[in-house]
């Protein structure tokens, strides 16, 4: 268990099914805790703290639920014998193991098989683990207010125990007594809920197999460059990944995987990063550029000095950003936690009135009614609406993170899925950001000069923009010292020199009066007065074009809103398809203008990541093609990892297919409760029956979800 400042993960051993996510989640909540988050599959339990809530009474009280809290460093019980009978398929062979005989019964002539004593000593084994294993899940679910599906469970395997033994001990040694021998009844359901419940753990676990894949990336040693103190020569060492230190030299041979995030020091090569990104072409590194943990050198040898080890290494985040985003819900699973939460108290009404229907109003007998009553306690299925959300969500993200699709959350995949409008940056996003320096005008002064200036300035600035003129450096041709530099995004630079002139360069809306010929892109004034103008040319980036087309064919109104000048919008809007151009924005207007859309539609907004945070944050789905390295520190809810529009069709695509999927899902699982609910109470399934299409519908609910892992994006 660890936590850090209110954020706390928490390890939990024993919980086999949704049910029991549930009822752990269910506690949390009571406790006020926010942000809960329990998957079962990984027994990973996440939430966030208040101040006055003490850790250890919330780990006491998961234990009385009938859970451990795995303190850190201890291994899982579920881990320690794979048959021990503390184990969920333990329980189900060790209990099938007995049930068997007991159903054989009614189809071998053997007459032992039909002695009571003998139906006993099989079953009580069988009832004993039901007893310990549904029957301390259904007590402290109801001592806690918290009734969950091992309450149906229990109650419907005991009914019949307790209705057999009772007309045994009445009419023991008689013929009557084989009336009520309904002994395999009840255990045949435990067995078969254990089968069901063991299905839905490894069918589940499937489901997370995004993580497991992604953390296997990860080599589990690397070779480490030092020096031998003593003698001043290079010793090379294998260490477990997990002793790298920051700064340590590290050396990759071809074929190798790259253990932590790095800068290249000696050597080249080519790395396959589509891991990354989603794309197979290897990209070729040499010193001083960056390589990324778990990315492959396919060919070549490096030696690069870690700078990011651990917890902060790019995949570290990936990884955790994935289990994040499979623990958010989206708004549609709110209808399955409104049936749960009422689904136990409302059922056992169902079958106590189908019982006393039954047997007083029908005249149906009373062993009938008693199958019939049981049979609505063990068909009744939560767990299916449970999984419906979590299952597709698992699958959707694990299939988009291994595209190089970042989604973070279920909550995004809904809102995503239901886009009305995209709106799109220019510089960085619909162009490449790499720029082809044009036609520079004198106004005032000599080219010289002008060009001096404009690169001295342009030295403050990160823009793309700003970066494609310093690469000119025969611009910088003698000293000029600036003073209280300063950047307005959306304007451009502003500075002073030493003798009191002022300075500033950025687009149009920095003159005082618009010039006559307003082609240009940028100005550069000095005191106030413009000196020069220059043009600057951008070419659009690769699959620009093909994502706009996509998605117009899907209904959503596609804008560009820019800071750049009408010309160059108009430009690109003509080359990608984009239906409405705002131009000359600045991020205030930028944010006002998401504002007003988002009041009437979902807005998704598409930017670079560098100068789009607040545009990002403020629309409902923010869309960052921001590089790898700064995952950590985007606000947006989808990160594109590549670098190719195109991967925007990807997102989208995995978002429909996602939601639909859930949809489906919900569908299923409420469709089989309104139809299975009725038959039972009207006798036309048996409670064995019962038991065995309850498991069968959460398999259908996961197997929907798995098969949306074999869908194309």
């Amino acid at each position: 268990m660890s936590h850090k400042s209110s954020h706390i993960e928490m390890q939990v051993d024993g919980m086999t099914c949704t049910n029991c996510s549930l009822t752990v989640r269910k506690y949390l909540e009571n406790q006020k805790m926010d942000d809960v988050s329990v998957n079962f599959a990984t027994g990973e339990v996440r939430f966030t703290n208040t101040p006055s809530a003490d850790i250890n009474t919330l780990s006491n009280g998961i234990e009385m639920l009938g859970y451990k809290v795995v303190k850190e460093g201890s291994i899982p019980s579920n881990e320690k014998s794979r048959f021990a009978l503390d184990t969920l398929e333990g329980k189900f062979w060790f209990c099938a193991l007995f049930t068997i005989p007991l159903l054989l019964h009614m189809i071998l002539p053997f007459e032992w098989l039909h002695l009571p004593m003998v139906q006993i000593l099989l079953s009580a084994p069988v009832y004993a683990i039901g007893l310990l294993f549904f029957g301390k899940s259904a007590f402290q679910s109801v001592r806690n207010r918290l009734p969950n599906m091992d309450v149906l469970i229990f109650t419907g395997a005991f009914s019949s125990l307790v209705y057999s033994l009772t007309g045994t001990m009445q009419f023991w040694g008689t013929h009557e007594v084989h009336q009520y021998l309904f002994f395999e009844t009840g255990a045949t359901i435990i067995t078969l809920v254990l089968l069901g419940n063991l299905i839905e753990l490894k069918s589940v676990k499937k489901t997370t197999g995004s993580i497991h894949e992604l953390t296997a990336l990860l080599p589990s040693k690397a070779t480490r460059i030092s020096k031998d103190p003593a003698t001043g020569f290079e010793t090379s060492d294998e260490i477990e990944i997990k002793l790298i230190a920051e700064g340590d030299i590290l050396f990759v041979r071809s074929g190798e995987k790259i253990p932590v995030d790095g800068i290249v020091t000696v050597g080249k090569g080519s790395v396959d990063e589509s891991m990354l990104t989603g794309e197979s072409m290897p990209v070729f590194k040499t010193k001083n550029q960056p390589v990324v943990s778990g990315t492959i050198l396919t060919d070549g040898a490096i030696r690069f000095k870690a700078t990011a080890v651990g917890k902060n290494s790019t995949l570290s985040h990936i990884i955790e950003m994935v289990k994040n985003a499979q623990a958010s819900k989206p708004s549609i699973q709110k209808i399955g936690d409104r049936v749960s939460a009422v689904f136990v108290q409302v059922v056992v009404i169902i079958s106590l009135l189908t019982f006393f229907i039954s047997c007083f109003a029908l005249d149906v007998k009373p062993a009938d009614a008693l199958m019939r009553a049981i049979a609505v306690l063990v068909i009744s299925c939560p767990c299916a609406m449970g999984l419906a959300t979590p299952t597709a969500v698992m699958v959707g993200l694990g299939k988009a993170a291994k595209n190089g699709l970042l989604i973070k959350g279920g909550a995004t995949v809904e809102e995503l899925a239901k886009t009305q409008v995209a709106i799109f940056d220019k510089t960085g996003t619909l162009t490449t950001g790499s720029f082809e320096i044009g036609e520079l005008k004198i106004y005032s002064g000599t080219e010289a000069e002008i060009k001096n200036i404009i690169y001295r300035l342009e030295e403050f600035s990160a823009h793309p923009i700003a970066q494609s003129i310093i690469k000119h450096t025969e611009w910088k041709n003698n000293a000029l010292t600036l003073y209280d530099v300063k950047e307005e995004k959306g304007l451009g630079l502003f500075a002073a020199d030493s003798h009191g002139n002022s300075y500033a360069f950025g687009s149009i809306q920095i003159l005082m009066a618009p010039p006559a010929d307003e082609t240009f892109d940028l100005y550069l004034t000095k005191n106030e007065i413009p000196v020069a103008a220059l043009r600057v040319n951008d070419e659009i980036k690769p699959g620009a074009g093909k994502a706009v087309a996509y998605l117009n064919q899907q209904g959503i109104k596609t804008i560009l809103l820019s800071g750049d000048n009408e010309r160059k919008c108009l430009q690109v809007a003509g080359q990608t398809g984009i239906d409405e151009v705002y131009s000359q924005q600045t991020p205030a207007q930028k944010l006002a203008f998401i504002e007003r859309q988002r009041n009437e539609n979902i807005v998704a907004m598409i930017g670079d990541g560098i100068n789009d945070a607040p545009a990002l944050s403020k629309a409902n789905i923010g869309v960052s093609l921001a590089g790898a390295t700064d995952i950590a520190r985007q606000s947006a809810q989808v990160i594109l990892l590549g670098k190719n529009l195109e991967e925007v069709i990807k997102a989208h695509r995995v978002a429909v297919l996602t939601y639909t999927t859930i949809k489906q899902n919900l569908f299923w699982a409420l469709g089989y409760n309104v139809v299975a609910i009725p038959l039972a109470a009207a006798g036309f399934l048996s409670p064995m029956l019962g038991a065995l299409s309850m498991a069968f519908s959460d398999v259908v609910v996961i197997g929907n979800s798995l098969r949306l892992g074999t869908k194309k994006i």
